[in-house]
This record gives structure tokens, sequence and C-alpha cells, in this order.
């Protein structure tokens, strides 16, 4: 198949190149961070972006809902949302 888009380059607006499902843990890392966050049943995110000095916590969010922030941990505690997935 050819790749109509792979001279371009890759940035925080184009769109995700290789999206993962997201477990959420109290002290590993996202494997790679990633442009934003889908989550797929609505709830409690708790997270931390790329510098961020604490934790916050989206709250109520609905199903299907997009977190256009860079994440570098999506905890465990205090998160109720599922079927989170990052798009890197």
């Amino acid at each position: 198949m050819t790749e109509q888009f792979a001279y371009q380059s890759d940035t925080t607006i184009s769109p995700s190149r290789a999206p993962y499902a997201v477990t959420p843990s109290d002290t590993v890392e996202l494997p790679f961070i990633p442009k934003g966050v889908y989550v797929g049943s609505g709830g409690d995110v708790v997270l931390r972006g790329v510098g961020g000095a604490s934790d916050v916590t989206y709250r109520n969010l609905p199903d299907a809902s997009y977190i256009a922030v860079r994440v570098q941990f999506v905890r465990a505690t205090g998160t109720t949302a599922a079927n989170i997935v990052a798009e890197a």
C-alpha cells in the first residue's frame, strides 16, 4: 500500500499514526507520549501532563471524549473511565 503522507512530518496536529490502548497505572509511565487521549467509556480520568508538577482530574467526561493533552501518566487511582486510547 502506498503511504501518501510518508514524506510529511508528524506533528501534534497531524492524525495519529500509532494509537495504543492505555492501562491506567499509578506508577508506570505511558510507553510513548501521545498527542492526546480518547476516552471510549466516560467517567473521570486522572493524569499528569508532560512537564506537569501534579496530577489533574478530568471529571464527568462523556463517552467518546477526547482530551487534547500530552500525557505522561494515566493514573489508576481515581480513574473511572474505560476504553482509553492514546493517540500517538
